[in-house]
């Protein structure tokens, strides 16, 4: 110690100076050597600024050549900028992930076992009527339980779900790196777009984000950063045996069937723990496409098993089930061991319309929504109407009446012509009818027929040009095969010549139907399709439109056509043009009282209010309808339609409105079988019942209709005898008057053989066709200026005086006579002397006699006799008498 400190107290002076010197050396050498080396690099960057090309442009692009980018990425120097892009990157990247998880970090507060078993707990919706009565509460059948332990669900089904939904549900830790790079390139290269999301985060994302699951694109953006960042955190507080659990409660499967025990109870009538390997595998394919995919949506069931069988391939190659199961899985024909969809609405109302409002519910609200239930849904119908309906459509049937003719099916809607709303709706004669009585007939395509031509006249009636049209033009009903394309027949395989447009939708004739749609638009069907389809008629003619076109034979009923949207077009009709959207749902309520949903009175004016109103007038019309019958007490607008199938009738429609409600009934068979035979009012007594009870005892107590309500005539509207014209019509467009002789007994055009006491001259109405340009004569009700006198020949026997007597004393004569007749039996017999009628008498029969006492002066006199038949033939015949 002594030593040490001794030498270290003993250095020379010169000795310390020593050692600094060699330390400033050191830090000299050092700085000179980073001199020389911030020289030299300059030097080389001047060198090479200076080879480069002046022009700053040229410059640019010089850099850019593929060499010399490579020599600088390749270098030193561009290693060092690479390192430090990358490290500038990843630090930005560290920044806004933690920027993006703070933001959402609000969110992870409702990531809480008790937020989320609240929110998965069991929940009945319930549906009601206009006027406060249960029709439906939605919480299925036996155990409706949501919420269930992970050890009361099968293995099976866990396996099945994570196989199709989530192979490495296992691996990750929320989010799938590999899932969302397969998923982003898959849809980037323009093959099939796939989804990257974890069980983790559908579960998240059904939980927290089912209003916003829809949102697609950049808005969608935010929603999907919340769902990955909300994942992750799900991943941190629940184990994966939670999470999946969590998923199975919460996910929808069909109808209204949330969480895995609520679709074993309700298709097997077991608990989800009990689920075969058959039954997990089918289970865990619906919530894809629960809509598509419910087991008891008949058009999705082989789409179904071909899921399932997909879904058993898969457990079987992930090491969950063997071949030999997955094999004898997929023999099981589990479809045929369903429990029936009947017993899961037993005790519904007006099955048909909820099942079709809780399905609408599912388009406007989302399937999660719905499928959580907690709704209060207060819908358009009124159960006194429907049950009406019901019960009248049963009463009809058990007649055997629709039986007779081979019609076995019948569908109906009423609705409030004055809101659009749904009053009354059967999809079939009975929901609960074997085979076919659960489908919805009201809502398929069914082609309506004749019952669509109201609409193709009320818009050549609005069509607006260098002539116009109304109820009293003629369009000649004849052979027009020529412009249809086809052979085009009347129901009855005949032609009627000139009839006015009053007669021939009246009486329904194809041919004018036909010409009003081709003058209308132009020679193309399309713009009166469109026409319909903007009187509420929305999807007339769509499912042609879409499998290549439809023709001419639109404008008689030969496309599809929806009833809810047919009735909801003749309640545009009634409304004088106006459209309102038909609905079925005034009001929904969440379980918070929140109201998700509430109907408002839109409306829009779709056909100026005069067309509307002349074929309301048409419709009224009893003399011209093929409707024989009427509603007691009730002033209304009808129109029947046939549709055939191979020249053989295939439906039956009958339509009816007044200003209050419009009502259709349709009647068929739901595999499209031919009907025996024909009778457009085979319906009738169904629509008139409802009809009249409706209104009488439904909708006049409520202040809504009076037995005096009827249209209020717009303004303008011109009226010629009994026909109607819009106000931009006049007489000198495209007719003109005249007068035509017609035989007074056929009311038919009068001959050469017709005699002068049966021809009468009448005012008509002369016309040329728009699309044949021949004349045509529009003869008043009762005349027909298309045939003529088929009554009367040129070789006709008629009638004769066979004999005139007189005997008396001088200034008194007593006259006898006697006459036969003709062709026809006789009528009046005259008796005249001297030109002066002594007596007229009516006369019958094929002969007559007659004796008169005349007073005359002394001298001679002439005694006259004529004599008509009833076909106007006459005979005259005289005798002179003298008092010599």
């Amino acid at each position: 110690m002594n030593k040490s400190s001794t030498n270290s107290s003993n250095k020379s002076p010169s000795s310390s100076r020593k050692s600094a010197t060699k330390r400033l050396s050191l830090y000299a050498n050092l700085a000179h050597k980073r001199k020389v080396k911030k020289d030299k690099d300059s030097r080389e960057r001047a060198e090479y600024l200076a080879s480069l090309p002046k022009h700053p442009v040229k410059r640019f692009f010089y850099r850019l050549h593929p060499k010399r980018l490579a020599n600088y990425w390749f270098s030193k120097r561009g290693a060092k900028m690479a390192l430090k892009i990358a490290g500038v990157t990843l630090l930005l990247m560290i920044l806004f992930i933690g920027g993006l998880f703070a933001y959402f970090r609000k969110d992870l507060d409702k990531i809480r076992p008790g937020e989320i078993a609240k929110r998965v707990q069991t929940t009945v919706t319930k549906y009601y009527d206009r006027n406060g009565v249960l029709l439906w509460e939605d919480k299925g059948t036996g155990n409706y339980k949501l919420v269930v332990e992970g050890d009361q669900i099968s293995k099976h089904l866990k396996h099945a779900t994570v196989a199709i939904e989530d192979k490495d549900f296992y691996k990750h830790h929320g989010v799938s790196v590999s899932g969302l790079t397969r998923a982003v390139f898959s849809t980037a290269s323009g093959g099939q777009v796939q989804g990257g999301s974890t069980l983790t985060q559908q579960l998240v994302k059904q939980v927290f984000f089912a209003d916003e699951a829809g949102e697609r694109g950049l808005k969608g953006i935010p929603r999907k950063i919340k769902e990955m960042i909300l994942a992750i955190e799900v991943e941190r507080m629940y184990n994966k045996d939670q999470i999946l659990s969590l998923y199975l409660n919460e996910s929808p499967y069909g109808g209204r069937r949330n969480g895995a025990e609520s679709a074993a109870q309700t298709y097997f009538h077991k608990s989800a723990k009990d689920l075969t390997i058959a039954e997990a595998a089918l289970l865990a394919g619906i919530p894809q496409n629960p809509s598509y995919f419910n087991p008891y949506n008949t058009a999705g069931n082989k789409a179904l098993i071909e899921r399932q069988h997909t879904i058993l391939d898969y457990m079987t190659e992930q090491g969950y089930i063997t071949q030999k199961e997955a094999d004898e899985a997929k023999k099981y024909p589990i479809l045929d061991n369903l429990y029936p969809q009947v017993e899961q609405t037993e005790g519904m109302k007006a099955p048909h319309f909820v099942m079709m409002v809780r399905s609408q519910l599912e388009k406007e609200l989302g399937q999660a929504v719905v499928g959580r239930g907690g709704l209060t849904v207060k819908t358009t119908l009124d159960w006194r109407i429907q049950e009406k309906l019901e019960n009248e459509m049963k009463a009809f049937f058990a007649t055997g009446r629709p039986a007779a003719i081979n019609a076995h099916n019948g569908a109906s809607v009423v609705e409030d012509v004055q809101t659009g709303q749904i009053v009354a709706l059967m999809g079939s004669r009975d929901f609960n009818y074997p085979g076919f009585g659960q489908d919805n007939a009201a809502t398929a395509f069914v082609q309506p027929g004749s019952s669509i031509k109201p609409f193709v006249f009320t818009h050549l009636f609005s069509k607006r040009g260098s002539q116009a049209y109304g109820s009293g033009t003629i369009l000649k009903d004849e052979n027009i095969d020529s412009i249809y394309g086809a052979k085009l027949n009347n129901w009855d395989n005949k032609f009627m010549g000139d009839i006015t447009i009053r007669r021939g939708l009246g009486l329904s004739r194809n041919t004018p139907a036909v010409k009003a749609m081709y003058i209308a638009g132009n020679g193309s069907p399309k713009p009166t399709v469109e026409f319909i389809r903007g009187l509420g008629n929305s999807e007339y003619c769509k499912q042609e439109e879409d499998s290549g076109g439809y023709g001419l034979s639109a404008a008689i009923g030969g496309c599809g056509a929806k009833q809810t949207e047919l009735v909801n077009a003749y309640g545009t009709l009634a409304r004088l043009g106006v459209r309102k959207k038909s609905t079925s749902v005034s009001e929904v309520i969440n379980s918070q009282n929140e109201t998700l949903l509430k109907w408002k009175d839109e409306s829009k004016q779709a056909v100026d209010p005069q067309a509307a109103y002349i074929t309301n007038d048409i419709l009224s019309d009893r003399s011209s309808t093929l409707v024989t019958g009427s509603i007691p007490g009730v002033r209304a607008s009808y129109k029947t339609g046939t549709s055939d199938k191979g020249n053989q009738p295939k439906d039956i429609w009958l339509a009816s409105y007044t200003p209050a409600l419009a009502m259709t009934l349709w009647l068929g068979n739901s595999d499209s079988r031919t009907l025996t035979s024909i009778n457009s009012s085979t319906g009738l007594p169904v629509i008139q019942k409802v009809m009249s009870f409706a209104h009488t005892q439904v909708y006049q107590p409520a202040g809504k209709w009076k037995s005096s309500m009827w249209y209020t005539r717009p303004s303008g509207i011109k009226q010629n005898g009994k026909e109607l014209y819009p106000s931009w019509w006049n007489q000198n467009q495209g007719q003109s008057s005249s007068k035509m002789t017609f035989d007074r007994i056929s009311k038919k055009k009068a001959t050469s053989c017709t005699p002068e006491g049966a021809r009468e001259e009448v005012d008509v109405i002369k016309a040329v066709d728009p699309i044949t340009k021949k004349e045509s004569f529009s003869a008043p009700a009762g005349y027909n200026a298309t045939a003529d006198d088929d009554v009367h020949n040129c070789s006709d026997a008629k009638p004769r005086v066979a004999s005139i007597t007189a005997s008396g004393s001088s200034n008194k004569y007593t006259i006898d006579v006697s006459v036969d007749g003709g062709k026809f039996g006789l009528a009046t017999l005259d008796i005249l002397v001297d030109g002066r009628s002594v007596k007229s008498s009516n006369i019958s029969g094929n002969s007559a006699s007659d004796r008169v006492s005349v007073n005359v002066s002394s001298g001679s006199h002439t005694i006259t006799v004529n004599v008509r038949d009833e076909g106007y033939y006459t005979a005259s015949s005289s005798k002179t008498v003298s008092d010599d």
